[in-house]
């Protein structure tokens, strides 16, 4: 029973993290905040493989982690670029965007929850890869200006919903022989991420931003497609009008 119910645990830690994560960033400790969430994405990632490896996979579960995400990959990371990069800017503005980043975030999960998706693929840009992205590019709001800010944002929120293709690593798995190991790992994620809060998040923002922007590409070359389309249609229609 115990052993079944380590997914749980695992999820409820995501959950944790998220809110101490808020608490942090109201506390101006940015850094450790996105720190925070940067763990929870670990935790995030290992209760899915941990419940396939145990054979525990329930509906429970799988409603326990998306509002565990929500506020997690959602509401957090959306706090922590408010708090230090929103709040001079015209407060309703500030307001609108904070909000559209987990509304975006909690539509991406209900369509995950009730639409199958494509084998090996997730169907718009996974919640805590876009609040990861967030969490640390808010890091980084001494060195942009707060429009870039925004529109990133804007972007995120817009990448969670939309119908592009992001790879899914779901099953790259956990042997069931390793889950005694989980723990250890994140309890040396944790060392570290306290240890190194800053440089740790500003370099893992690098490839959760090129996991980001690989959608962004598809979407352009998906619009260049759609229009080469169009106008071929376009030439042909002129051909055989003219002939």
């Amino acid at each position: 029973m115990i052993t079944k119910s380590l997914p749980n645990v695992f999820t409820v830690g995501n959950l944790f993290l998220g809110i101490i994560a808020i608490i942090m960033v109201f506390n101006n400790k940015p850094e450790l905040a996105a720190i925070m969430v940067i763990v929870a994405m670990l935790l995030d990632g290992l209760d899915g493989r941990v419940a396939r490896a145990l054979n525990a996979q329930s509906e429970f579960g799988k409603e326990l982690d998306s509002l565990s995400d929500v506020i997690s990959f959602g509401v957090a990371p959306a706090f922590i670029m408010y708090v230090v990069a929103f709040t001079e800017m015209n407060a309703a503005a500030a307001w609108i965007v904070t909000a559209v980043f987990p509304i975006c975030g909690a539509l991406r999960l209900a369509r995950f929850n009730v639409v199958a998706g494509t084998p090996g693929y997730f169907i718009g840009l996974p919640i805590p890869a876009a609040g990861g992205v967030l969490c640390t590019l808010a890091l980084f709001h001494k060195e942009l200006n707060t429009i870039v800010l925004v529109l990133s944002t804007l972007l995120l929120s817009y990448l969670m919903v939309s119908t592009v293709k992001y790879p899914n690593f779901k099953k790259v798995g956990i042997p069931k022989a390793a889950i005694w190991i989980t723990p250890i790992v994140v309890i040396i994620a944790v060392v570290l991420a306290v240890m190194f809060p800053g440089t740790l998040s500003k370099m893992i923002f690098v490839p959760l931003l090129l996991y980001a922007l690989y959608g962004l590409k598809k979407n352009v070359d998906r619009l260049f497609f759609i229009g080469r389309r169009k106008r071929k249609k376009e030439e042909a229609e002129s051909k055989t009008t003219t002939v």
